[in-house]
Parts: C-alpha cells; structure tokens; sequence
C-alpha cells in the first residue's frame, strides 16, 4: 500500500461529492446577526442559534464540512492534524516555523503525571469503558494543575493545547490498561497520530497505517454545534476551568447517539455475519423499529463527506486485509441496501460512524476505543470553540417551558 492510493481515494470522493450535490442551494447562515435572532425551534433546541462562529461549518444539503473556510477533503489529502489543530485554534494556517514550534509544544506536553496513571490502574477493569476512564483522568490532570483555575484568554488556550497533547496519552493508556498491559511512554519522534497509534497498540505504526490515523483526526477534529462541543462550551460559558469543560465534553461524546455510535456499527455488522445475512437482518430491524447505526443524520441529508472518504479507504484496506474483508463486504451490502430503501426518499445515508470501525479494527484498535479515537481528535473543536466563546463570554440560559401544575395544595403527610 502506499500513500498515493490514499490521496487519490480522497480527490475522487471530493470530485464525487461536487457533482452529486451540484444543484443543491447555496448556505444559509453564513452572515453575520444581529441579535436577538428570530429562528424556529425544535425540541432539543434543533435549530437555535446560540452564538456566532469563524471556526466550522456544515451545510447538511451540499454534504459540505469546512474548517475555517478550507472543506474537508483538502485538510485530509493536503493537512496534518497537529496543522489542522493549529488552523481551529488560531485561525491561520500556520508559517513553517509556527507549525514546528506548535508540534514541538505538543511533544512537550505528552507526558503526564504518574498520579493519573495510578489513579487510571485503580479504576479502569475489563468491563470498564475507556471513555469513563478518560474521564477520570483529565478531571485528575485538573486536580494536579496549579494553573487549571486561570481563566484568562491565555490560561484557557495553553490548557487547550496541553490537554489536546494529554488526551492522547490518556486515550493509549486506558487502552493498553483496559488489556491488562503496562502503558506506553509517548515516543518524541513520532507525529500526533502516529505516536497515539503506538501508545494504543504498541507497534510502531508503518507510514500508511499512521496515515489513516492522521486522516482519521483530521476528519473528526470538528463538526458545529454537536452535542459534546455545545456540552464544553456550557461548561465554559460559567467561567469554569477548561478541564472542567472538556470532561463533561467526553461525558457527552461517551453516549450511543453520539460518538458511541461507531461501536455499535461494528457490533451491528459483526452480529450480521456476512453479506448475505443483510437483506434479512434488515428488513427483521425495520420490522421491530430497531435503529440502524451508522444511518442518517440530524444535519445531513447529502452523504457525509466524511463518510465519503472513509468508506473507500475501508475498502482499500479490506483488499489488502483479508481478516476485515467480510466485515467490508457487509457493510458494503448494508449500505446498498438501506440507501435502495430509504436514500433517494428519506436522504438517509452512512454518517461518519459507519466505515470508520471497519477502518479502526484493520489498524488493529480494539472497539472499546473507538469512541475515544473520537475523543482525541474532536477536543481540537471543543477547545477551540470554547475559547473562541470566550472572547465575548455570556453565560448560556435556555428556557424550558413548564407545563405541570401551578396552583397544587400542599396536604400534610399525615393525610395523604
């Protein structure tokens, strides 16, 4: 396999997403506001406007995803994580000697305090999941912080950058542990996708392999108001420390109907069996309304051009691999049959959590660690959001809308 394959997989489904989505509308909301804004709401909050943004967008009719005005496929065929991280956090692309000097503070920061690993040993078992164990390590990372508390706009940004850096290390820990192994120190010479890829497994990553991950964050890095970003940016919005913030954004990320999806794709596909199960197993899902993971979108109604891209990087990987090459297969027919039904209809097709198990159990990642891949790259968008709040902080306060009783009688508990 070589690097090439890759790059030319990603133009094709950039050239592929432009023709299908051609005649799609322009976006809205785009323009600045000004406030307050009259929008339509939904349970949920589904189509609030909660505050302005320069960093990400998504337009759900195009299947467009744009870092800071560059889409999607350019940042993964031409990027970097750690230069895709840098873009999000301070708005450039950064100079080569910015993006040297930001790599190297990266480096810096991988390291963490043995406490936290203590702390790790003693909570995390076999049927503990990674993600409740990240979630304990950086609240312990926040404890042993004499700094966590410096809310200042560069307090904030220097905890971002330190935590992208930790989480990593955090992430390979709980999964070697999660194992019964010893976790790994975080090798300098490494990029921050191919040393993450070494702390997990324990392999020096080959350049493809480490490709795939670099692809992988880069492509996760942020996605608008999602759940776990708007669940950080609450927590920051009170003026609460930005360790404080980012767990309850892993507490948020941890759920089934966010990033623990791509888990349950696998176990889905693994419990199928073969493509030739796919037609039955489906049409017995749809028969007992069972959810099909992996499907639709709340903002998409084109192909996720994140899905675009990993699905034919699962497929390359499945020729080379023949231990995921079933599981390809039924995905493959999966796919084909879901969008036969529900695709031109309902605009359901795979999201970003469908091919990328696949493409994680090929890199030899077990999948209790799937979610918390998810978790390494999106805390890019989670600080990045959060600081950007910052700057022109307002607490966040919904309403809800009371609909019980206003008038009720308080009856002593003797006569009830």
């Amino acid at each position: 396999m070589n690097l090439q394959e890759i790059d030319d997989l990603i133009r094709q489904a950039a050239n592929k997403a432009t023709k299908e989505t051609n005649d799609e509308p322009e976006p809205g909301l785009t323009q600045d506001v000004v406030w307050p804004v009259d929008v339509k709401i939904g349970k949920g909050l589904e189509g609030a406007i909660a505050t302005t943004t320069r960093i990400g967008y998504v337009n759900g009719a195009k299947g467009w995803l744009v870092y800071r005005g560059y889409n999607c496929f350019d940042l993964a065929e031409k990027s970097n994580f750690e230069e895709t991280t840098y873009l999000l956090l301070f708005g450039k692309l950064p100079t080569t000697s910015e993006l040297r000097n930001f790599k190297q503070k990266l480096v810096r920061y991988r390291s963490v305090p043995r406490k936290v690993f203590e702390v790790l040993k003693m909570v995390i078992t076999p049927k503990t999941h990674p993600m409740s164990a990240l979630e304990t390590a950086v609240s312990v990372l926040g404890n042993l912080d004499e700094q966590a508390n410096d809310t200042s706009a560069a307090g904030e940004t220097e905890i971002a950058v330190k935590l992208i850096a930790q989480l990593a290390t955090l992430a390979g820990a709980a999964a070697r542990l999660h194992q019964g192994k010893s976790p790994l120190a975080p090798d300098p010479e490494l990029s921050h996708a191919g040393n993450f890829l070494y702390m997990v497994t324990g392999k020096q990553p080959d350049e493809f392999s480490e490709r795939i991950m670099d692809i992988a964050l880069i492509l996760h890095a942020d996605h608008g108001m999602n759940a776990s970003t708007f669940t950080t940016m609450v927590v920051n919005s009170s003026l609460s420390d930005m360790y404080s913030s980012v767990v309850a954004g892993i507490a948020s990320l941890k759920g089934p109907l966010h990033g623990g999806a791509n888990e349950r794709v696998l176990y889905d596909l693994e419990e199928i069996g073969s493509a030739a199960n796919v037609k039955t197993w489906f049409e017995k899902a749809r028969e007992t309304k069972r959810k099909v993971m992996g499907f639709g979108h709340r903002v998409y109604k084109a192909y996720d051009p994140r899905a675009r891209i990993f699905g034919p990087i699962a497929r390359l990987m499945a020729e080379k691999n023949p231990a995921i090459g079933g599981l390809y297969e039924t995905a493959a027919e999966l796919e084909k049959v879901v969008c036969g039904e529900l695709g031109a209809e309902k605009k359901i097709f795979p999201n970003v959590d469908f091919y990328s198990g696949i493409i994680y159990k090929a890199l030899g990642i077990e999948t209790a660690m799937f979610t918390p891949i998810f978790a390494v790259s999106r805390i890019a968008g989670w600080t990045a959001r959060a600081l950007e709040y910052l700057a022109d902080n307002r607490l966040f306060r919904p309403r809800a809308v009371y609909i019980g009783p206003i008038k009720a009688e308080y009856v002593p508990i003797e006569k009830r």
